[in-house]
């Protein structure tokens, strides 16, 4: 292996998991303030941005995971740096709307590439019984990279909107080329050339995948679960910033500029995300590291009901504010807890593609969802929020019939008549 790969894993990938979340705030903090403010997109246009860059996801998802597991974790990695980074740079050098849908094409193509990859790298390179504490620590890193990346954002933001997101397209291209230096890759073994059937290895990976969602009791429920979060959250997504924008915004240091309070309303979420999950982390680390996590995902899903109804329903612009941060908070922690989770029930040769499968039913619900909300959103801003809320409600009761279903595995276990173990868990 050359000397410059050889760059510690873990590290590596908390400062990639900061370096990414810094570049993604950096771009995003004040996207839904330049779609109105520079390219002049409707209600309706910001929807379908939006649509069309879960279309993206949707249709790349499954063959970008395949080659990750194929070929090489870093490579795919790599490729979706390059194409988000490009795709920022056109969304912000061209305020139009065409260019934009373009741009979702190029970086949602370039997310599925990474999707996947990048927790399929660390689980090989330092084991599934490792992982687990890692995923937390770094989604730590990750909500530091976000406060950093949205208050240059706010201040980028303050001399040009697009500014922000040219610099964050640009900082993506750089990571990638980084990245093919310095990541280290292994205990990945690619395939040789000699042995190569593309089509039918592609075959036998996306096979192996599927398999593993319809044996597992885990993986099953949690493509069901990702399917009905993202039929909630596209329309939450892109509406919750349509009703903040109907208040009044109070004038602190002499301005009461949209662009400031995006930047002060983002950093406080961050903020408050990152000292839950420090306080969980300290206080309660058997909880976030347990092998069956369904009690803490169950309430972490039914904190994000709440807040999304909530915010749906009070016309005060702190309490929106304060229930739109509770479904931060619920949201934020659940997705490190629920990738350690899913990295522990599937194995090594389709790992990447299980998760991608599971990233695409997320996608496949917010394509289908997100329309027929955004169209209720014209007519009743209210009622599109609470239909993303009330969406949710089965979620809850999914993690904890996963519960009840193990308890009922291991009384069966226990029992005289038991003649074996179930090994679907």
């Amino acid at each position: 292996m050359p000397a410059f790969r050889s760059a510690e894993p873990v590290r590596t990938y908390y400062v990639y998991n900061a370096a990414w979340s810094y570049l993604f705030a950096l771009s995003f903090t004040l996207s839904a303030v330049y779609y109105v403010r520079d390219a002049g997109l409707n209600p309706l246009q910001m929807v379908l941005v939006g649509t069309t860059l879960e279309l993206a996801c949707f249709v790349f998802e499954i063959p970008t995971g395949i080659v990750a597991d194929l070929y090489s974790r870093r490579l795919s990695i790599v490729i979706g740096f390059v194409l988000i980074g490009a795709g920022l740079l056109l969304q912000g050098l061209a305020p139009a709307f065409a260019a934009i849908l373009a741009a979702q094409v190029l970086w949602g193509v370039g997310f599925t590439f990474t999707s996947g990859a990048d927790q399929a790298w660390i689980t090989d390179e330092i084991g599934t019984e490792r992982a687990g504490p890692v995923f937390v620590r770094a989604q730590q890193f990750e909500l530091g990279g976000t406060i950093a990346g949205t208050v240059t954002a706010g201040a980028l933001g303050l001399i040009s909107l697009p500014l922000p997101m040219v610099l964050s397209g640009a900082g993506m291209i750089v990571l990638g080329l980084l990245l093919a230096v310095f990541m280290r890759e292994q205990n990945f073994h690619r395939t040789p050339r000699e042995e190569r059937e593309t089509f039918r290895h592609l075959a036998e990976t996306f096979r192996s995948g599927l398999d593993a969602a319809r044996r597992r009791p885990v993986v099953r429920s949690l493509v069901i679960i990702s399917l009905i979060a993202g039929l909630s959250s596209e329309a939450f997504d892109r509406l919750w910033s349509v009703k903040i924008l109907t208040f009044s915004f109070p004038t602190v240091f002499g301005t009461s500029d949209p662009a400031f309070w995006f930047t002060v309303l983002a950093l406080a979420g961050t903020i408050l995300s990152l000292a839950t999950s420090v306080v969980l982390n300290r206080f309660s680390p058997e909880r976030l590291q347990a092998t069956h996590p369904t009690g803490i995902l169950a309430a972490l899903a039914l904190v994000q009901v709440v807040g999304v109804i909530t915010f749906a329903l009070v016309g005060n612009l702190w309490l929106a504010l304060a229930a739109m941060w509770l479904r931060t908070i619920g949201d934020t922690l659940t997705h490190p807890i629920q990738s350690a989770w899913l990295n522990r029930h599937v194995d090594s040769r389709s790992r990447a593609t299980v998760i991608s499968m599971v990233s695409q039913a997320n996608a496949i619900g917010q394509v289908a969802g997100g329309l027929p909300l955004g169209a209720l959103g014209r007519t009743s801003l209210r009622g599109a929020l609470l239909a993303s809320g009330l969406i949710l409600t089965p979620i809850p009761a999914l993690f904890l019939r996963l519960t009840s279903a193990r308890a009922a595995r291991a009384d069966r276990q226990h029992s005289p008549t038991a003649s074996g173990v179930d090994s679907t868990d």
